[in-house]
């Protein structure tokens, strides 16, 4: 949309330039010796051949000469080409206003003086240095939305396969978890299939969008646990706690599930006594505060960071990409818990 309306503001921006001037050459050519002109057929042609004159060498210049010098560089194959066709169009155009004043009655005699024509080159060269100017700063401009434009496919592209590289992370772990269930014969199989089907939904069709409602998201925070959970067969301890209102917040997809996910991967057992996980989300307007912490496992002598490996890379990777010096993100690895904090401005 915005590259539709950009030649508009241009064109707009061009025609007020040539009103002003127009207006500006009318009250010279009325206010002769701080005496105004009363022959109006003359001022009229005057004014009308003039600014036409001007109009038809800067544009030339504009699309024609400018834009070669802008593909070569060359500074003296310009004036080459240029500065004898502005010279001898000046040489026409003054002669043009001699006809104008004969044919009304006579022509003053500065328009025969070689200072006449020198002012109107320089004034003519002025004209067309300003509006090939203009023609650099649009170019300029054009082409800086193109790099931008060209980046933020690129960053989309990235997200985007940041993103696809989560559902098969994800599926791979919670595979894992359905095999455990069903070597052990667990009734919970088939609901856990059943919660899992639910959130490959939300990832497949929610997750699409670049920014998707908070409560969806802490939903599918909760079906996770759930599932979890049912895995773990209540022999661990979780608490997850959400305060503050999340309707009306919207977030990047699948930006939180990494941190959790690491935590039931890496910090608890079912086998193992006294682990623990404990989650909270906090939403204070625009503000959102994450913390995730478990227990670490003895036998493990991997670091969160080392344990986590892609996961952890991915979700720094998507938080730089989506929320740019809006995040802060805290890693404490003790001997005893993993403690992970994001502070997020939703913005």
């Amino acid at each position: 949309m915005a590259i539709l309306v950009k030649p508009q503001k241009t064109w707009m921006l061009h025609i007020a330039f040539w009103c002003v001037y127009a207006s500006f050459f009318f009250y010279l050519i009325t206010y002769r010796r701080g005496e105004l002109q009363t022959d109006w057929d003359r001022i009229i042609l005057d004014l009308g051949f003039h600014v036409t004159s001007m109009i038809f060498i800067a544009y030339l210049n504009y699309f024609f000469f400018f834009p070669r010098f802008l593909k070569h560089r060359n500074i003296l194959r310009y004036m080459v080409e240029f500065l004898p066709l502005l010279l001898g169009y000046g040489y026409l155009v003054v002669q043009g206003k001699i006809l104008i004043f004969e044919s009304i009655g006579d022509a003053p005699r500065f328009l025969y003086s070689s200072k006449f024509y020198i002012n109107h080159i320089l004034n003519t060269l002025f004209l067309v240095v300003f509006i090939g100017l203009l023609k650099f700063v649009e170019d300029w401009f054009e082409l800086e939305a193109t790099r931008q434009e060209v980046e933020n496919e690129r960053l989309t592209s990235e997200l985007r396969f940041l993103k696809t590289q989560i559902h098969p992370h994800f599926l791979f772990n919670t595979l894992n978890n359905i095999y455990y269930l069903a070597y052990t014969n667990s009734p919970n199989t088939a609901e856990v299939v059943a919660k899992l089907s639910q959130m490959m939904r939300y990832m497949i069709h929610e997750s699409n969008h670049l920014k998707v409602p908070l409560e969806k998201e802490i939903e599918f925070i909760e079906n996770y646990i759930d599932l979890e959970k049912l895995r773990l067969d209540e022999s661990v301890p979780i608490d997850f706690q959400v305060e503050g209102n999340p309707d009306g917040k919207v977030i990047a997809p699948l930006i939180l599930i990494t941190f959790l996910e690491n935590a039931f991967k890496h910090g608890v057992s079912s086998s193992t006594k006294n682990t623990w996980i404990k989650a909270s989300i906090k939403v204070e307007g625009d503000s959102l505060l994450y913390q995730v912490s478990n227990s670490k496992i003895q036998q493990s002598n991997k670091t969160f960071t080392e344990a986590s490996g892609i996961g952890l890379k991915n979700v720094r990777r998507r938080l730089e990409l989506s929320y740019p010096d809006n995040y802060e993100l805290q890693i404490d690895d003790t001997e005893t818990k993993f403690v992970v904090q994001l502070k997020l401005n939703m913005l």
